[in-house]
């Protein structure tokens, strides 16, 4: 799966899917999609991340206690 990063724009593609849609783990493992060589697999949080269209991360993949708000 591709995400966009906020600040720079650029697609990264999510490596362990199931850390982006568990709410208790607050960062995911991804790769920088730049270049044609394969870029080491890095450890960021979620919240730096959006949909490549631009719309936010579920709450309920970010936010453990989301049905308490």
């Amino acid at each position: 799966m591709l995400l966009q990063e906020k600040r720079t724009g650029k697609l990264v593609e999510v490596i362990d899917f199931e850390s982006l849609i568990n709410p208790m783990r607050s960062e995911i493992t991804i790769r920088l999609q730049a270049g044609e060589e394969k870029q080491d697999p890095e450890a960021k949080q979620k919240t730096n991340f959006v949909f490549p269209s631009g719309e936010d991360l579920p709450r309920c993949w970010l936010d453990g206690d989301y049905k308490n708000h």
